[in-house]
């Protein structure tokens, strides 16, 4: 059964986008409630028309939300496993339990809250040493980081990619969060500054990596039928996949991926099932929402989503391809997990979304599909087409 243009987003709301830590004494709930509550009131909705949930990266306690919000009665609640990778398949998750009518109002929600003490950064070097974690903490592979710059390493040495496409993507990024009244980095990055920062992980420097934030966002999506009488207009999901590659599926941490995934975001075959499902290639795409965790990923996901050639990342992002203003597709128009602020995939969707409304402050003219991408990440990776 094919999801395709059957459901729409029809509201979209966040909390404030603080810096790490500052949301307290908040709890993550009441953060989720509150971003839920600003998502239905945009859709004209009342919390109590809610009845499914989809969630992703550990989710929420639904009969908290339900409780909190006063929502009477469920008839689906579900979630995507994996970190980041997952994030924008909670969607077609949504999508696909209102197509099957086993909902009619979906809610997709994120929250991150870091508490004191901990960081995300840190997490691999904290846990217990195990056999199977062996091979890479002994080799000094702490945090994520450390796992991307290898692949990062490896596309510089296939295929001659410079540092100055990394910089690029940070620097893109930056330019377009400079207009975002909510983004936490607004001023200009030069590349004399890029390649002044200190190196993290060779060869991604400070820049190179995503923020940390706390930040509540939610969706809500509905049949595409019921989204005509709604108040925003609707945006319609054109083709959702979550899922990837075996061969990538056992990366990341042991790295044991042949040459044809080493080098890569591990979102050829996704793209693949997207297009196919959306009925288009990658030139109707109009803006690109692409998971920026690490600069180097975007670069090499632009190759795996065909908006170039495998190994010509580099150079395609080097020519300022990806600018809001001259590129030829767009990138992260809202400044990125760079620079605007990072919810694991979440301010892509809502920068889409804004995208396909004509709201966005970076708005990109006439603009009728966008793509947003989650992770690279262990599996699942996603991808989600979306279109006015």
């Amino acid at each position: 059964m094919s999801i395709s243009n059957k459901t729409a987003i029809v509201g979209v709301g966040a909390t404030p986008y603080y810096r790490r830590g500052e949301s307290h004494p908040q709890t993550m709930n009441e953060m989720g409630c509150k971003a839920i509550i600003a998502a239905v009131q945009d859709a004209g909705l009342n919390v109590r028309d809610i009845n499914g949930f989809a969630y992703y990266s550990g989710g929420f306690d639904t009969p908290a939300l339900m409780e909190t919000l006063g929502i009477p009665e469920v008839r689906y609640s579900a979630m995507v496993t994996s970190g980041g990778g997952g994030s924008v398949g909670a969607v077609g998750l949504a999508a696909s339990a209102i197509v099957a009518g086993m909902a009619d109002t979906m809610v997709v929600v994120f929250c991150m809250q870091q508490p004191a003490g901990k960081r995300y950064g840190s997490i691999m070097s904290r846990v217990e040493p195990t056999p199977d974690k062996a091979f890479y903490t002994s080799s000094g592979l702490v945090g994520p980081g450390h796992f991307f710059a290898m692949l990062a390493r490896r596309h510089m040495h296939l295929y001659g990619t410079r540092r100055e496409a990394f910089a690029e993507v940070a620097m893109s990024g930056r330019l377009n969060a400079m207009t975002r009244p909510e983004a936490r980095f607004r001023t200009e990055l030069t590349l004399e500054e890029y390649f002044k920062a200190p190196m993290i992980a060779d060869p991604l420097c400070r820049y190179d990596f995503c923020l940390e934030n706390d930040i509540a966002i939610a969706v809500v999506l509905t049949s595409a039928e019921r989204a005509r009488d709604l108040r925003q207009k609707p945006v319609y999901v054109m083709a959702a996949e979550h899922g990837g590659r075996r061969e990538w599926g056992r990366a990341i941490a042991s790295m044991n991926m042949p040459e044809a995934y080493f080098a890569s975001g591990g979102h050829a075959s996704v793209a693949q099932h997207l297009y196919r499902d959306a009925g288009i290639t990658p030139a109707d795409v109009d803006v690109a929402e692409i998971y920026d965790h690490f600069s180097p990923m975007v670069v090499m996901q632009l190759e795996d989503y065909g908006f170039c050639e495998r190994g010509e990342g580099g150079a395609f992002v080097e020519a300022g391809n990806i600018r809001y203003r001259g590129g030829s597709i767009p990138v992260n128009t809202h400044g990125g997990n760079l620079s605007e602020a990072y919810a694991v995939g979440m301010t892509h969707l809502r920068e889409a979304v804004e995208q396909m409304r004509g709201t966005a402050v970076n708005q990109v003219d006439g603009a009728e599909i966008a793509l947003v991408t989650g992770g690279p990440a262990s599996l699942p990776v996603s991808g989600l087409l979306l279109r006015r």
